[in-house]
């Protein structure tokens, strides 16, 4: 998805190790449909040439403010018109520090003081620096001028200290500025409650009973829900993906622990999004030690069925919540998506089939077709960001 086409956003470069990062970024952000223009300052230079980002962006890296080969217009002024984001990472202490008092002596802080559009700072500096009550207050006052903050990571610095002051990840500050530019605000004030992933059901305590879901559906409509303002909590199985920006999630394991914080959390809903693929069965009993073969060729495992959090869900639904589920069939998928939806008292079924290529599990893409009670439509291949938009659409119009 062209997540930020016709958005304009001026990346600000400063000197440290971490700023072969910001390469990354700007091709992200340029894959993304962005146009990127990139000021860097003179310490940046020395990290990294300008031709890097002019060959990711297409577009002229700016460095000195005195620069003779420019247009006819301010330069730092034109581009602080026409940003729609001022992101600078990595930020140094030092530039922090001009940006909280206001200094504007390079290129760099000259624009970002003439902008007035959303502003975000990825810091990146050694623990004693971060750390430092001045570098605090600074952070606190851009904080309270209306700036967004990433928050360095924790790790090992290139000085060979260890704490927090590491450049937060690429794809962390990528996520924070697609949900600072999201135009489509029509989930402010919703709460939406999704369900995604796999559970497993353990047998013993090395093995479980699991299936093959990536998470990667129910994690869209997540991070979709929250780009367009809704209050989303994400109660997630075993997967590994990174939490959508926005979204609390909680993690859990097993069927029952996902029933359990459903129950806890569907009242506060407004919208109830079921993509879980929950085991139906886990075993009786589980051992308390690893389960031998002792010379057996067979082994027999008593199964119980786990409780239908769906049909629960819908049961129990308050008047005017809205619950979505998901029906994964490999034969007569309509058939028994439509059996689905009125056993389970749902608002909207979401079907598809494991038989169809460019859908199912582990995939970035989707086939599906959404059932309500006024019938059903057919959905072409599309990714699952773009489809978790139609379903949020689908179920704002329920």
């Amino acid at each position: 998805m062209k997540q930020l086409k016709g958005k304009t956003i001026v990346l600000g470069v400063t000197g440290g190790i971490a700023a072969y990062k910001a390469a990354y970024l700007a091709s992200s952000l340029v894959k993304a449909g962005g146009e990127v223009h990139v000021i860097m300052t003179q310490n940046a230079m020395e990290f990294v040439a300008p031709l890097t980002f002019e060959t990711l962006t297409g577009q002229k890296c700016v460095t000195d403010t005195f620069d003779r080969n420019f247009q006819w217009n301010v330069e730092h002024v034109a581009l602080a018109k026409r940003a729609d984001l001022f992101v600078v990472a990595p930020a140094t202490a030092n530039i922090i520090a001009k940006f909280a008092c206001g200094l504007a002596d390079d290129m760099l802080s000259t624009t970002w003081l003439a902008a007035s559009c959303k502003k975000l700072v990825a810091p990146a500096m050694n623990t004693g620096m971060y750390e430092n009550p001045v570098t605090q207050r600074n952070l606190k006052a851009l904080e309270e001028l209306g700036v967004s903050l990433v928050e360095p990571g924790v790790g090992r610095l290139a000085c060979a200290d260890v704490g927090r002051g590491r450049l937060a990840e690429p794809e962390e500050i990528f996520e924070r500025i697609c949900f600072l530019l999201h135009e489509k605000q029509d989930l402010v004030g919703k709460r939406v409650l999704v369900t995604a992933g796999p559970t497993q059901e353990a047998l013993d305590p090395v093995r479980y009973i699991t299936n093959h879901s990536s998470g990667k559906m129910g994690f869209a409509v997540a991070r979709r829900a929250a780009l367009r303002g809704a209050q989303v909590t994400l109660v997630a199985g075993p997967v590994a993906l990174p939490t959508p920006q926005g979204v609390c999630r909680v993690d859990v394991r097993s069927a029952l622990e996902m029933f359990e914080e459903v129950k806890a959390r569907m009242e506060e809903a407004d919208i109830v999004v079921k993509t879980a693929a929950v085991g139906d069965f886990r075993p009786e009993t589980t051992a308390r030690d690893k389960i031998k073969k002792a010379g057996e060729d067979t082994m027999e495992v008593r199964l119980v069925k786990n409780p239908d959090i769906l049909r629960y869900v819908g049961e129990h639904k308050r008047p005017g919540q809205i619950v979505c589920g998901f029906s994964m069939e490999t034969r007569d998928l309509l058939e028994n998506s439509a059996k689905k939806l009125n056993a389970k008292n749902a608002d909207m079924i979401v079907a598809n089939s494991l038989s169809e290529a460019g859908a199912g599990f582990g995939v970035d893409t989707n086939i599906v077709t959404l059932l309500t009670k006024e019938g059903a439509e057919r959905l072409p291949l599309m990714e699952k960001e773009e489809l978790a938009d139609v379903i949020l659409d689908r179920l704002l119009a329920l």
